[in-house]
């Protein structure tokens, strides 16, 4: 008997099943199986997935229509304000509505809590939920009650179904969304099982397109692999708008809220947060917090940073110690080990200190992760301080960027880091004299000690 379409069956359109082997590190695609990953180099790590592909003659679309840049109109876009002045600081300025942000961090670090106070403080005005696929509405609650006053206004949805998540979003059309955690999800449309990688890129997806369809700012809570970087797919940094990451020892109580991406503010932003038994609590005086104790000890030196618009004194460590081994150890914390290998070899080379058959370590008071290139000095003078066991001259700061050639380079925003400098107490700064001659007349907040090389430097920290 004929089909009850009245297809005849060669005239159905046919549905090809296709196979895939995706990366579980990094989403690497194949179509074969593969023993280890050409993108991100792991083992045994390709696993595989099925999906159907379209029907011949159903992916025809209608041409999109460019547009010209000129023609586009902006709208001033208000910001929701959080409450939370770090977070705010870090997001540029608030949640902008229709908004994908990405929060990462180690388990434990407070990405949960920091979010639960965001919608306490928001669900008198705003209308928030809070999808929990890895915690039942009970134990919401009892973490809510234990470090939160009122959050009776606060809606809870214990759910991993994506579709049933985005069925209720639309029927409830909050303004803010936090969805903890993204490996949690799943969908039914796909044969993987939760956490894979085609699982988090679908449920991202269907966010992304729920965020900007609904005008609705989404939370979206990501666990880190042992590396310590987002888990899932490296595209899903891509999809989202912005990607905040926290940093930090979850034994200590201090916490540091970083911007990886943002596409409507700085990515140099930084918000520092102490964790207490009533939640998390920001720092209004990051200096003081990372100079609390050791800044003049052997080994020691004041860096002054800067990360954004923020100028913050922080400590730099550093040990220096015989090693019996043939290639001596290089231990960096908060710093990148190649930046130290570096610092090292110019010490050695422009500076005249042995290290060769020495182990070093240098730390990063308080958990603290330094990046900008500024912090060089810092390091060296806390390096050559441990292997003179001498500690700096009186209490002194110092920043400056060291070249292969041992000269001191020009950093950027040398007038808010003196202003930061005074404001602590300190006596003097050891900075690059490119910077020093590019002060405005008369600007002298602290003593300047001006140098060119490492080797004017190492006098200038010594005298």
């Amino acid at each position: 008997m004929p089909p009850a379409t009245g297809l005849k069956v060669r005239d159905r359109p046919m549905v090809k099943v296709h196979s895939l082997f995706v990366c579980g590190q990094c989403g690497q695609e194949a179509h074969k199986w593969l023993g280890r990953c050409p993108g991100c180099g792991a083992w045994n790590s390709f696993n595989e997935e099925r999906f159907e592909g379209r029907a011949p003659g159903q992916d025809k679309k209608l041409a999109a229509v460019p547009r010209r840049l000129g023609d586009i109109e902006i709208q001033a876009v208000a910001r929701i304000q959080t409450r939370v002045s770090e977070l705010d600081r870090v997001l540029g300025g608030g949640i902008v509505p229709g908004s994908l942000v990405l929060v990462g961090g180690e388990p434990g670090i407070g990405k949960s809590t920091l979010l639960l106070q965001v919608l306490a403080n928001l669900c008198r005005e705003h209308g928030v939920l809070l999808v929990s696929g890895e915690e039942s509405a009970a134990q919401v609650k009892l973490r809510a009650d234990r470090l939160l006053q009122d959050v009776a206004a606060v809606e809870v949805l214990a759910e991993t179904d994506v579709d049933a998540v985005l069925a209720a979003v639309k029927k409830a059309q909050p303004e803010i969304v936090v969805v903890d955690s993204v490996q949690t999800l799943y969908s039914n449309d796909l044969s993987a099982v939760p956490g894979s990688v085609s699982q988090v890129r679908e449920a991202a997806g269907r966010f992304m397109r729920l965020a900007k369809e609904e005008d609705i700012s989404v939370f979206l809570v990501g666990h880190v692999t042992k590396e310590g970087i987002l888990a899932g797919p490296r595209v899903l940094e891509h999809m989202v708008d912005t990607v905040l990451q926290f940093e930090g020892d979850r034994n200590l109580t201090y916490r540091v809220l970083r911007s990886v991406k943002n596409r409507f503010g700085s990515t140099n932003e930084i918000g520092v947060f102490e964790m207490k038994e009533t939640g998390l609590e920001t720092v209004d005086d990051p200096s003081a917090l990372f100079l609390e104790e050791g800044e003049r000890s052997c080994g020691s030196a004041i860096l002054a940073a800067l990360e954004g618009s923020r100028a913050l004194l922080i400590e730099v460590q550093a040990l220096v110690a015989g090693s019996g081994l043939v290639y001596p150890k290089l231990v960096g914390t908060g710093i990148d080990r190649g930046r130290l290998a570096m610092i090292v070899a110019v010490l050695g080379r422009r500076a005249g200190l042995n290290l060769s058959g020495s182990d070093v370590f240098v730390n990063v008071a308080g958990g603290m992760r330094v990046e900008e290139p500024a912090a060089d000095l810092a390091v060296a003078l806390a390096i050559a301080s441990a292997h003179r066991d001498a500690p700096l001259a009186g209490k002194t700061a110092c920043f400056g960027e060291l070249s292969l050639t041992g000269e001191l380079r020009f950093s950027m925003g040398a007038e808010r880091r003196l202003d930061e400098a005074a404001k602590m107490g300190v006596g003097a700064v050891i900075m690059p004299a490119k910077n020093a001659g590019a002060l405005r007349q008369g600007y002298r907040p602290v003593k300047l000690l001006e140098a060119g090389n490492i080797s004017a430097a190492l006098a200038q920290a010594f005298s």
